[in-house]
């Protein structure tokens, strides 16, 4: 068991002899005792879990032996004690980020006894935080937390890269089930803040009348049911990421204050005058095209340039080709193992069935079709007969959608170079049409691969 390494600074010989002996008494703790900052810092490459420190020392105050430990390592803790009660001194050095101070008396080896123990079982929960951060960045990496080989899906795996390397705002679009939160977390957790809070938002699922109080949090008494402080969402994301999912559901008034935090990098709970700092990464998300949202008059201009940052358009399910196989066998292996079942394959008739649909649902519905599949199967494999649809079938929308001939002839084709990686020859071969008629199509911008 790794022991606690406790460091003591203090000049006063018998006052340090009284500390080290109070701590020795936990046979997890390996006191070390000091008599001044210098023999401190040359000791530094130890690596101590805590240490405390005497305000008066001979050779630096403990403003300026704080400041340069933090120096050599910023995130260990570290407790002043002083043998002055002096008010002014305390807050500074609590400002200054110190974990506790107390002040020299006679219960002062007790106090220390106590501080030490909350300040152990802090770093302890911080390691278990962090640990947890690190498996959900495990589990967010790109290829884990986003199936497929489709080269649109490499496009996107591209750009998301270059998002986790900047905190550049980031827009994430795309029809409704393809993945959007996903991308986001994903973003986050590659990412430098992936240590830091990771905070979403569905914009439409929460009433107009409290979406204020939930995105800036509120005061005491702000209203009627405001028993006690409340932090919002933007305060709980700092130093992390807020995701604000269909923001285009925000009422105008609520993105002019929206984009005031984003410009002045702050809130203000409401029902209080404490302005509160933000340090925030933003990623927003929607079903819906901004740009004609902002031509129409929902969706404020100056905003829309403030948040758009990297686009990152996610493609229809529909369109990436052979990945509906790599999801739908990694959906019916995790339905399998969450269930305690036996892992299941899925038979040539199923794949085929499954390639042939629409997916007007995307990747949550493929989800849904495959749970259910593996529920009515035999429980050694998926076939056809397994599987079914909604009732908003993908040949019916097709027909509904009342195109021109040409319109419809370019769709197919343009369904099929997706499905097929953009093999010309292939597709011709598929439709039984001419190659340079594809081409044509190409050449005069009706369809772009």
């Amino acid at each position: 068991m790794h022991s606690y390494k406790i460091f003591i600074v203090e000049d006063d010989l018998w006052y340090g002899e009284i500390l080290e002996y109070q701590l020795s008494l936990n046979p997890d703790y390996e006191v070390s005792r000091f008599t001044t900052g210098k023999e401190c810092l040359a000791n530094m490459h130890k690596h101590p879990d805590l240490i405390t420190i005497d305000f008066s020392l001979p050779d630096y105050t403990g403003d300026v032996l704080f400041e340069k430990i933090r120096r050599v390592n910023d995130s260990v803790p570290v407790i002043m004690i002083s043998g002055q009660e002096d008010i002014v001194v305390a807050v500074k050095m609590l400002k200054l980020g110190v974990t506790d101070y107390l002040v020299k008396d006679e219960n002062t080896k007790e106090i220390l006894w106590n501080s030490v123990i909350k300040v152990r079982e802090t770093s302890k929960l911080k390691k278990e935080v962090a640990g947890l951060r690190e498996e959900l960045g495990q589990k967010f990496s790109f290829d884990k937390s986003i199936k497929g080989q489709s080269p649109a899906l490499n496009r996107i795996f591209a750009l998301m890269e270059k998002a986790s390397k900047t905190n550049i705002n980031v827009s994430v679009t795309g029809e409704t089930g393809t993945g959007k939160e996903v991308v986001a977390k994903a973003i986050h957790y590659n990412s430098e803040r992936k240590r830091k809070p990771f905070v979403g938002v569905n914009m439409a699922a929460i009433p107009r009348e409290l979406i204020e109080s939930e995105l800036f949090g509120h005061e005491k008494g702000a209203f009627t049911g405001a028993v006690s402080r409340k932090e919002g969402k933007f305060e709980e994301a700092n130093g992390g990421t807020i995701f604000l999912d269909e923001i285009a559901e925000l009422d105008l008034s609520l993105q002019s204050k929206i984009l005031r935090v984003l410009q002045e990098r702050e809130i203000i709970r409401v029902g209080g005058n404490e302005k509160v700092k933000l340090d925030v990464r933003l990623i927003i998300a929607t079903h819906k095209n901004l740009g004609e949202e902002v031509k129409k008059g929902n969706f404020r201009e100056d905003l829309y340039y403030r948040i758009i940052g990297l686009p990152i358009e996610l493609p229809p399910l529909r369109e990436r080709g052979s990945d509906v196989l790599i999801l739908a066998k990694h959906f019916a292996d995790e339905f399998c193992r969450e269930n305690k079942l036996a892992s299941i394959a899925i038979a040539g008739d199923a794949k085929e069935k499954l390639m042939r649909y629409n997916y007007p649902g995307n990747v949550r519905e493929l989800k849904a079709i495959i749970d259910l599949a593996v529920v009515m199967s035999n429980g050694q494999e998926i076939i056809s007969d397994d599987i079914s649809y909604g009732s908003s079938a993908n040949d019916e929308n097709f027909i509904n959608e009342e195109k021109t001939l040409r319109q419809y002839t370019c769709f197919i084709v343009k369904h099929f170079l997706k499905k097929y990686d953009n093999d010309v020859l292939l597709v011709a071969d598929k439709l039984d049409i001419g190659k340079s008629t594809i081409y044509k199509m190409i050449q005069q911008k009706e369809i772009v691969i």
